[in-house]
C-alpha cells in the first residue's frame, strides 16, 4: 500500500504523469539514449547528432546542430500504449537499409527527401512513425540505429554508388517480354522502354489523371541482362507501405518520399526508386509492387 502511495505522488503532476505513463527510464534503457521530457507537450524526446561523418555544404563543415540531429519522440497514445514521430539522418548506402529494419520491426515510412544543395556526401532524411507498446517502439528505433552504425562501422565513409556493373553505352531493352509481364505496351525511345499507368483524382475541383501528373511509371534503359529501372510510385496513404515493403523485398531501391500536389483527394504519395539486374526481373520486382497498389488489376501469377 505504501509503495502505490508513493507511485501515485510520484505521478501527481504533468511532468510525471507523462513519465509514468511513457516510461521515459525504459526507451533509455532501450535506445541507449538520455531523453528529455517536454511538460507542456507531455512528449519524451530521444536524440543524437551525425557527427560520426564530416559533412560540408555548400563549401563549409556543417556542425551537427545546424540540422544533422537522428531524433526520436514518443507520446501516450489514443488506442495504444504510445505513438512515436522521428526523423533519421542518412546517408545514400544507409537509406535502403535503415528503412528495411524500420518497415521490419513495424513502423512506416513516411517520407524521405533531402534539405540541402551541394552537401558532400549527400544527406537524407528519413521520417517515421509508429503506434504500440513503448518497450516494442523503442525496440524498432533502436534497431534503426545499430543498422546505421552496423553500416557505418563497416565502412566508415559512405558509398558513392550501389556497386552495380556499369551500363552499356547504348540501350537495346526487348520490348516484348515487359510488355507480356505488365500486361501493357511500352513507349520505346533508343533502345529505352517506359511503362505509364494514370490513377484519378480531383485537385481544386478538377480531375486530374494520367497526364496532369498523377501516375506511377517505370523506365527501363541497359540491355536485356544488365539493366537499370527507375520510376515514381503513385499511391494513397494506405498502401504506402505494402507497397515499399512489396519493393525492397525484391532489393529495389527507395530513393525518395513526398508529395506532389496540395488539396488533392484522395491524398497522393509519390515515391521514386532505382534498381539494378535482368530486366525481366526487374519488371517482375515492379509489377509486385502494382499489383500490392492495385494499379493492375491482373489476377494471373508473373512469367
Amino acid at each position: 500500500m505504501k509503495k502505490l502511495f508513493l507511485i501515485l505522488a510520484f505521478c501527481s503532476s504533468s511532468i510525471d504523469i507523462a513519465l509514468c505513463a511513457l516510461d521515459s527510464t525504459k526507451i533509455d534503457q532501450i535506445t541507449g539514449l538520455k531523453g528529455k521530457l517536454n511538460e507542456k507537450e507531455g512528449v519524451y524526446k530521444v536524440t543524437f547528432p551525425r557527427d560520426d561523418v564530416k559533412v560540408v555544404v555548400d563549401g563549409w563543415k556543417m556542425p551537427p546542430f545546424m540540422g544533422l540531429g537522428t531524433w526520436a519522440a514518443f507520446t501516450k497514445g489514443t488506442h495504444t500504449e504510445a505513438m512515436v514521430m522521428g526523423d533519421t539522418v542518412l546517408f545514400e548506402d544507409e537509406v535502403n537499409p535503415a528503412m528495411s529494419v524500420a518497415l521490419d520491426n513495424g513502423l512506416s515510412v513516411t517520407a524521405l527527401h533531402n534539405h540541402f544543395f551541394f552537401d558532400q556526401p549527400k544527406v537524407f532524411f528519413m521520417h517515421v512513425e509508429g503506434e504500440g507498446a513503448v518497450d516494442q517502439l523503442a525496440s524498432a528505433v533502436r534497431k534503426v540505429y545499430d543498422k546505421i552504425k552496423e553500416i557505418r562501422a563497416g565502412n566508415p565513409q559512405p558509398k558513392d554508388s550501389f556497386g552495380a556493373n556499369a551500363l552499356p553505352e547504348k540501350s537495346s531493352i526487348s520490348p516484348e517480354p515487359l510488355n507480356a509481364i505488365f500486361g501493357i505496351n511500352g513507349e520505346m525511345n533508343n533502345g529505352m522502354v517506359k511503362f505509364t499507368i494514370g490513377r484519378p483524382a480531383k485537385m481544386h475541383g478538377v480531375k486530374i489523371d494520367n497526364t496532369m501528373g498523377v501516375n506511377t511509371w517505370a523506365a527501363f534503359a541497359g540491355d536485356d541482362k544488365n539493366a537499370v529501372v527507375d520510376g515514381d510510385f503513385a499511391v494513397t496513404e494506405d498502401e504506402l507501405q505494402p507497397v515499399l515493403k512489396s519493393l525492397l523485398k525484391e532489393k529495389i531501391n527507395i530513393v525518395a518520399i513526398h508529395q506532389h500536389m496540395t488539396h488533392e483527394e484522395p491524398r497522393i504519395m509519390f515515391f521514386h526508386y532505382w534498381g539494378r539486374g535482368q530486366a525481366k526481373d526487374l519488371a517482375n520486382a515492379i509489377k509486385g509492387g502494382f499489383l500490392v497498389g492495385g494499379l493492375l488489376k491482373v489476377s494471373s501469377p508473373l512469367p
